[in-house]
């Protein structure tokens, strides 16, 4: 990404974050390192088997601009973002940028709420949600349909800014929201990493597609992501 495109991105964010702070939930694009973080599981299928890619709420397509660098010449990805000023930018990206070129034809981008929609079978889902800012029985749903939407090896990885506690005496009906998001991910949950260089610092977490709780074969990893 050139400077004048996270510029531009970044001015897109405030301004969007300025009219809707509860669904874009962000005042910036997601940087590099959280952007590396929630596409690694993201891996070019066998020529046999084209892969499948889903990323839920793109916004101006910081994170997939690395996802199609992930991409295997007949992998697949959709693009379910909601704001409408996003969804313009994003499609005015998807036909001009150079870098697109190679995934023309591959790349469907999908308007609207990720619940409006039914979904196909991901082999991964990256997702950029603001799950703190969305009612309990939301969270849920939406964990619900994506992890149903997963292939039975498929991982889904999302992030959640790190300082919840703090934000919670602030904002108490975060409490319910967050209690939510952790009991609609804990029994999927093999994996999460705190990217420190990221603005502000970020838990990412990925889920595996169990269709019961998780085995076991103890806790869930926790690594520490401080790349650039």
């Amino acid at each position: 990404m050139t400077p004048s495109t996270a510029l531009s991105d970044t001015f897109v964010f405030l301004r969007q974050f300025a009219r809707t702070a509860r669904t874009t939930g962000a005042i910036a694009p997601s940087g590099r390192a959280l952007s590396r973080a929630l596409v690694q599981h993201v891996r070019p299928g066998d020529p046999d088997r084209p892969r499948a890619v889903l990323e839920v709420g793109p916004g101006t397509g910081a994170v997939t601009r690395h996802l199609v660098q992930r991409l295997g010449p007949d992998d697949s990805l959709d693009l379910v973002e909601a704001n409408p000023r996003f969804a313009e930018q994003l499609s005015t990206f998807l036909d001009h940028d150079p870098r697109m070129a190679e995934v023309t034809g591959r790349v469907r981008l999908i308007h609207g709420l990720v619940q409006e929609h039914v979904l196909g079978s991901y082999d991964t889902i990256v997702c950029g949600l603001p799950f703190a800012n969305f009612p309990p029985d939301q969270i849920m749903a939406i964990f619900g349909q994506l992890l149903a939407s997963l292939t039975p090896n498929g991982r889904l990885s999302f992030f959640s800014y790190s300082g919840g506690d703090a934000v919670c005496r602030f904002a108490p009906s975060q409490m319910l929201s967050r209690q939510a998001l952790r009991e609609s991910v804990e029994r999927n949950l093999v994996e999460r990493e705190l990217v420190l260089r990221n603005l502000p610092p970020a838990w990412v977490y990925h889920l595996a597609a169990y269709p019961s709780p998780r085995p076991a074969s103890g806790p869930a990893r926790h690594t520490r992501e401080s790349a650039d």
